[in-house]
């Protein structure tokens, strides 16, 4: 594997005014609060009439931690412990929690049934009792099926459900070009409406007060926000390919009134990236208009396009959406879009532009998302990779209004007390910092759970990383 490309570290600066200084010579801005005060962070929220008593946000992080059964195990359980303890008081979902079978991602994705509810409601209340007594904690649940990217059964089986035929991704997914009996028929969706409605009243019973229905990252329902060339009913216009959206929030409100909902959507996207001959990254080829993505420029597919995106953030205003979690791109076949790092996951590649410059479109998404949807509340993503200089960014971006709250997933699997940390006006403990090395992203890969290898206890002494120790090792070597 090539070395780590010669971007600046983020430790290299040595306050956030200097990142944000060096962040415009390309040409990019970001806002910043230096000295660091976290009075912006300490604002309450209001989403949909509940109330969340600061600005911070855990992201929904799946630990492929959980029982055949899809319910969850001891490291779940410690897992949603820490989210409560981390004082953030918006839990955006948790993580992803299948509403079918076969809907799972992996074989241990937790999944939400009859059989399977009581013990999400018993997850819920470890995490309020980790929190303590408050009347400001918002917990919700994300819903999803993993469409594309399912393999229920085993981690080396993939059985993908498709919206339509990609002429990149199905060779990537183990789709043929002919092969239409993985894609989903307008009937069988008409069917998983009901699941998403079931799922979404099961966990208003259990205590979550919203469901996220999960339009990002490749899975199913992003992936039907760009089915321009799928025929029937939820493809073609843009009106058909946000009609699971519109049918789905209607149904869940009948079957489970008074439950709010919110929906996690990447905001714009890219062509596909695959390692180039020295390891960076580089775009698929493609000749002529690209219309495969969402909210990407079809005669540039590696830019963004935000005009269908500021479309869809008003229908989630004129739904009454409670609000809307803005993250981009796909683990699967853009991780550099979607998650900045200066280290790439094991099926991944080094990054091809500078991680901050990442992280500087993420939230001028979000800012321009956020005016467009005036009134809806947004969640920006991919803050972890500013490390040491979070505190004072994630503050600017409250105060100038580029954001209502600050999501973190990555430094809360490092370092759960983070929050605590930043709202009580501590300086962040540099050791314990996410420093992006993508381990918790190579463990799933490799068919492990996933958890910060390098600075968590549990999973640095665990087996699974000298696994990802010797694979590593190996892959220098090739």
């Amino acid at each position: 594997m090539p070395t780590v490309l010669p971007y600046p570290r983020v430790p290299s600066y040595r306050t956030a005014a200097e990142m944000v200084a060096a962040l415009r010579g390309l040409g990019r801005e970001m806002p910043v609060l230096d000295p660091f005060d976290p009075a912006p962070l300490l604002q309450p929220l209001s989403l949909g009439g509940l109330r969340a008593g600061n600005r911070f946000c855990v992201q929904p992080m799946e630990g492929w931690d959980g029982d055949a059964d899809g319910r969850p195990s001891e490291r779940t359980t410690r897992r949603w412990s820490r989210f409560g303890a981390s004082g953030a008081k918006l839990i955006w979902g948790c993580e992803a929690v299948a509403v079918r079978p076969d809907g799972r991602a992996n074989p241990h994705q937790l999944r939400l049934g009859p059989d399977t509810a009581g013990a999400l409601a018993e997850l819920l209340a470890v995490l309020r009792r980790a929190h303590g007594p408050a009347d400001d904690l918002v917990v919700g649940l994300q819903l999803t099926h993993s469409g594309r990217y399912c393999r229920p059964e085993r981690k080396d089986r993939p059985q993908p459900r498709i919206a339509y035929h990609h002429p990149i991704l199905d060779a990537r997914t183990g789709v043929g070009p002919k092969d239409d009996r993985c894609v989903w028929t307008d009937a069988e969706l008409d069917e998983l409406l009901g699941a998403y409605a079931r799922a979404a009243r099961l966990a208003g019973e259990a205590g979550f007060q919203f469901v996220d229905l999960k339009h990002c990252h490749g899975y199913l329902l992003h992936e039907l926000l760009s089915a321009r060339t799928r025929p029937g009913r939820y493809g073609g216009d843009f009106d058909g390919r946000t009609r699971f959206l519109r049918e789905a929030v209607a149904a869940i409100r009948r079957e489970a009134p008074g439950l709010r909902i919110g929906v996690r959507l990447s905001g714009f996207d890219s062509i596909p990236f695959r390692a180039g001959a020295d390891g960076t990254g580089v775009p698929e080829p493609w000749d002529g208009p690209y219309a495969f993505g969402f909210g990407v420029r079809s005669d540039l597919p590696t830019e963004a396009d935000l005009e269908e995106p500021r479309r869809f953030v008003r229908l989630l205003r004129q739904l009454d959406v409670a609000a809307c979690n803005l993250t981009a791109g796909s683990p699967y076949y853009n991780p550099h879009v979607q998650r900045p790092a200066q280290y790439p996951p094991s099926d991944g590649y080094q990054p091809p532009e500078d991680p901050l410059a990442g992280v500087a479109r993420q939230m001028a998404a979000a800012r321009d998302l956020r005016a467009a949807a005036a009134g809806l509340p947004v969640v920006g993503s991919g803050y972890s990779y500013l490390q040491e200089h979070l505190p004072a960014v994630a503050a600017g971006a409250v105060a100038y209004g580029w954001t209502d709250a600050v999501g973190l997933g990555r430094m809360i699997l490092a370092y759960p007390e983070f929050v605590r940390d930043c709202l009580d006006g501590r300086a962040p403990d540099r050791r314990r910092l996410c420093r992006t090395f993508s381990d918790c992203t190579t463990g799933p890969r490799l068919g492990m759970p996933s958890g910060c290898y390098p600075l968590d206890p549990l999973y640095r002494e665990s087996p699974e990383w000298r696994e990802i120790q010797e694979w590593k090792k190996a892959a220098a070597g090739r």
